[in-house]
């Protein structure tokens, strides 16, 4: 059997009491639907260095790495030729107000209330937020 080669991405929850941050995408991907910030992983960067870098191209807000804290994993099921492993980050400090930085890829940046989140979350993002959540556990097995 081949090695499982899925690519790695990070996805940073931007938690302000019941107030969550998420982008709607502009891309073909998802367009229109909303997803938190993240970003795939590039090669030899530390996780918590990538999901901070993301967060900061994506919404303008800094995060230093230590101040991530790992809440989910996701390894998704993206098609029979495609796996990916999402490592969802809980930003307990931050700085800046966050604003869209990415307006080619983003359409909107909004606060949802936890306890009410849009129905058209990107189904991917959407296992690792509500398993964080749910406080279910630390990993979800998703499209497989």
């Amino acid at each position: 059997m081949p090695l499982a080669t899925p690519v790695v991405d990070t996805h940073v929850i931007l938690r302000d009491g019941d107030a969550v941050l998420m982008s709607q995408r502009a891309g073909p991907y998802g367009h229109g639907r909303w997803h938190l910030p993240s970003g795939k992983l590039d090669a030899g960067e530390p996780l918590t260095a990538g999901a901070a870098r993301e967060l900061r191209e994506e919404t303008g807000v800094t995060v230093a790495p230590s101040h991530l804290r790992h809440v989910h994993t996701v390894h998704h099921r993206q098609s029979d030729e495609s796996e990916r492993i999402g490592v969802f980050f809980l930003a307990t400090e931050w700085r800046g107000e966050p604003t869209n930085r990415e307006p080619d890829k983003c359409l909107d940046l909004r606060r949802h209330d936890v306890h009410d989140l849009p129905e058209d979350i990107i189904a991917y993002p959407a296992a690792g937020l509500r398993g964080y959540l749910a406080g279910s556990g630390t990993l979800t097995e998703h499209g497989w």
